[in-house]
């Protein structure tokens, strides 16, 4: 398999953004995706692939499937469902795919009924199955103050502390809210939250500003700097990483290889100091502004970093564009910024991860909800499992 993709492959699943590309170092500028060699022949720019994260998509298939199975028979009154009725959940086509999970994990589901019985065959939950799965609530009530907190934080980041409330909903599976948050969590803390109709459309609004949370994830993950590392920043890193407060941790591809150059200017933009997401983005003019520019970069590392799972759809992300002053040429940010963000085309939609947070394809720190999950797909075999990411 290619190690990686050329840029104008990248595009083809985001709308078209011509051909100049988001220089966060130096601002726009014309980069044409074919470049002339010294002999004269065109060179295509490549996107290195990183085939660990692109493993995060492919194996989350089958453990997607089995978690939505689980959540369809708990929420029948019998704790069980017919096989005929299956298709009315799921439809005719992902039918199959449920029947082959439900027929291959007899660890987690267990089908009764039929074959000369009375009643007809219908799918319930192992004994052991439902004994992890009772854990469930216990994980519910550990994410509540993790979810009223990182919604708040949601909400801080927008330029008047509210978002339409679509837009919350589009990333709720993300984020790990449950499907009713509007009346078990919104409702349930009007100390903190708030919804009107503006224009048409429903925003949850955020009662009052909380200056502890105006934090961000990059900011509570630097280490202590000390004098030594402060002298050996003098020196030019080779994998672009700097210790300092306006720093962003960069892993890039193993087939990236940047010159002397590009790493003295990568070592300049990781000096620069920006302002805080957390300032109203009104105040700033990304276009104009190279430090505005950098705070869009940190806008989006935020923004990934409350959810679950650090990542998002291109599309969940583009939906909070006007709301956070995303920079115009999206794509082309997150391309130039490939030692913060990794795109991959792998399963249905284009998904922008945070690197800094996976470990091969395993992400690093689990919330609760992530740690039940894990539990209980334990349950599909030792070689599977192994291979479940979450």
């Amino acid at each position: 398999m290619r190690r990686y993709l050329t840029l104008l492959q990248l595009r083809i699943s985001y709308r078209n953004n011509g051909t100049r590309i988001f220089d966060g170092l130096s601002g726009y500028r014309s980069t044409q995706i074919m470049h002339k060699t010294t002999v004269g022949k065109p060179k295509q720019k490549v996107y290195h692939r990183v085939h660990e994260l692109d493993r995060v998509m492919e194996l989350q298939k089958k453990p997607l499937l089995i978690l939505n199975l689980k959540s369809i028979i708990q929420s029948q009154k019998t704790e069980s469902i017919l096989l005929r009725d299956l298709e009315k959940e799921v439809g005719f086509v992902q039918k199959w795919n449920y029947m082959a999970v439900i027929e291959k994990y007899h660890p987690i589901f267990r089908v009764v009924g039929g074959e000369g019985s009375r009643s007809p065959p219908a799918v319930t939950l192992s004994e052991k199955a439902k004994k992890i799965a009772s854990l469930e609530s216990e994980a519910l009530v550990q994410m509540e103050p993790v979810l009223v907190r990182n919604l708040k934080k949601l909400l801080m980041l927008s330029v008047d502390c509210r978002l339409p409330l679509e837009t919350i909903q589009s990333i709720a599976t993300e984020l790990g809210l449950p499907s009713d948050f509007k009346n078990s969590l919104i409702l349930k803390y009007p100390q903190f939250f708030r919804l009107d109709e503006f224009n048409g459309r429903v925003y949850l609004h955020l009662e009052n500003w909380d200056s502890s949370l105006a934090v961000t994830a990059r900011e509570e993950m630097l280490p202590p700097i000390s004098d030594a590392q402060l002298k050996r920043g003098k020196k030019i890193s080779k994998d672009g990483n700097f210790s300092g407060p306006f720093a962003f941790r960069l892993k890039y591809p193993i087939g990236f290889r940047p010159n002397v150059s590009y790493l003295e200017e990568v070592q300049r933009w990781q000096k620069m100091e920006f302002p805080s997401p957390y300032l109203n983005a009104r105040r700033f003019e990304a276009a104009a502004d190279p430090k505005a520019r950098k705070r869009a970069v940190a806008v989006l590392h935020e923004l990934l970093s409350l959810t679950m799972e650090k990542r998002l759809t291109s599309a969940q992300i583009d939906a909070f564009h006007s709301e956070y002053r995303l920079p115009a040429r999206l794509l082309l940010c997150l391309i130039k910024h490939q030692g913060i963000f990794y795109i991959t085309n792998k399963g249905v939609f284009s998904t922008v991860i945070l690197k800094e947070a996976y470990d091969g394809s395993n992400l690093i720190d689990k919330c609760p909800l992530i740690k039940f999950r894990d539990n209980f797909l334990a349950l599909m075999g030792r070689n599977e499992s192994s291979c479940v990411v979450n």
